[in-house]
């Protein structure tokens, strides 16, 4: 299960990971809190955060994959990192001073999205270059592994932090944080990293890439699934905040707890991933997008808050069952010198399209309360999957072939329930 850690540098870069992503989602929650308290508890401000912080990859995304397949991945990270180490630190000291305003949050949360521009793309794509290819997907699976069991802590320990300190502590530690990724990738060894032949400048080089994936019908219908299912399914961060607040009427460390078991799910199908480390396939990724919204679905309808806690452990092992098939789906049929383009524009339509889901969701969150939002969510996320899969598979072989899928992802999920029953 862990045998991508045997090579040096990633477990390098691992460990700095586990550290850093800690902090990145300590930060998710004090900024959502944040907001929250500046603009008493608007679903509508806290949409707009969010979609301001990934703005900058609806407008810029794909160029961040051409810098990464320009320059050395390592040396861009290292930048990239220490750029969003500072506007933790700044947004930091706006809350321990009492200064903070909800522009300087919008302000900040958009700097933070264009630094995610350039590090999504070379972050992902900089895995090829520390193991072999056979242990990609081991690689990310356990990328995918670290990413959730810093979502599974960092919310817990963020929520008690905010009861006891305030925000502004939460922030200083994020920024903190980033010091172990800094260290990580300062100590690799040069000579053992793979690092790709960078792409010589020249003009055209994004319509290249564009020109690419239009060529390849099995990555545009991935690319499609994942865009529908990011921009309508994948809004528990706003949609768990209000359900917490406004359904349940509970604090901070109840928003943190829904967090941390939806984070529990993904973890543990982050590792199932791990443990299979086998080329996915299109009816695993579609399958695992029907049994989520599915999911999701029931999780909106829940009318207790301990079964929507419940509820969250499952759709969380779907939802990472499906990202992290669609990831090694695309990293593994691509050309390595298309790779960083690849990726950036599967971060585009994986959380570029977060501007424009987002306010809709907080919106609709208004409107017609966060239930029915989350509900609305896994319907489209179902509704996609099924049409994707209409698309995908000869009409002769459509019923089979999902019927096939589904007792797959379900009897991982049968397996999941006995293993933790154990």
């Amino acid at each position: 299960m862990f045998r991508s850690l045997r090579n040096r540098n990633y477990r390098l870069y691992a460990s700095g990971q586990v550290v850093s992503n800690t902090g990145t989602w300590m930060q998710r929650v004090a900024q959502d809190w944040l907001v929250l308290d500046l603009a008493h508890g608007s679903g509508t401000a806290l949409g707009i955060t969010t979609g301001l912080q990934f703005l900058p990859m609806l407008l810029f995304g794909l160029w961040g994959g051409v810098i990464a397949d320009r320059y050395p991945k390592r040396r861009v990270l290292m930048i990239t990192q220490t750029s969003m180490g500072l506007l933790a630190l700044i947004l930091g000291v706006l809350a321990v001073t009492g200064t903070a305003q909800v522009w300087h949050v919008y302000l900040l949360a958009f700097g933070l999205g264009l630094a995610t521009v350039v590090d999504n793309p070379s972050r992902q794509s900089f895995v090829v270059e520390m193991v072999d290819k056979p242990d990609l997907p081991n690689a990310i699976a356990l990328n995918s592994a670290t990413f959730n069991g810093a979502r599974l802590v960092g919310p817990a320990v963020a929520g008690l932090l905010i009861a006891l300190l305030g925000t502004g502590p939460v922030f200083l530690l994020n920024a903190a944080s980033f010091g172990a990724v800094l260290f990580g990738m300062y100590a690799m060894r040069e000579s053992e990293l793979n690092p790709s032949e960078p792409v010589k400048r020249a003009k055209g080089q994004l319509r290249e890439g564009l020109r690419y994936v239009r060529g390849r019908r099995d990555l545009m219908l991935v690319l499609l699934l994942v865009g529908l299912v990011a921009t309508f399914g994948m809004n528990f961060q706003i949609t768990t905040a209000l359900v917490a607040r406004e359904v349940f009427n509970s604090g901070a460390s109840s928003f943190g707890l829904a967090s941390s078991m939806l984070a529990l799910g993904a973890l543990t199908g982050a590792l199932l991933a791990a443990r299979r480390s086998t080329r996915p396939r299109l009816r695993v990724l579609i399958g695992a997008a029907v049994l989520f919204g599915i999911l999701e679905t029931l999780t909106g309808l829940m009318p207790y808050y301990w079964t929507f806690l419940v509820l969250l452990v499952p759709t969380g092992i779907m939802l990472m069952t499906f990202t992290t098939a669609a990831n090694s789906t695309l990293q593994l049929s691509v050309a390595p010198e298309m790779r960083g383009r690849v990726m950036a524009l599967y971060m585009f339509v994986f959380l570029g399209t977060n501007p424009l889901g987002a306010p809709v969701i907080g919106w609709l969150s208004e409107q017609t309360g966060p239930r029915m939002t989350i509900v609305i969510g896994g319907l489209v996320s179902l509704v996609a999957a099924l049409a994707v899969a209409l698309l995908a598979v000869p009409r002769g072989e459509l019923r089979p072939t999902l019927a096939r899928a589904l007792r797959r992802t379900a009897g991982g999920l049968r397996g999941v329930v006995s293993v933790t029953g154990r």
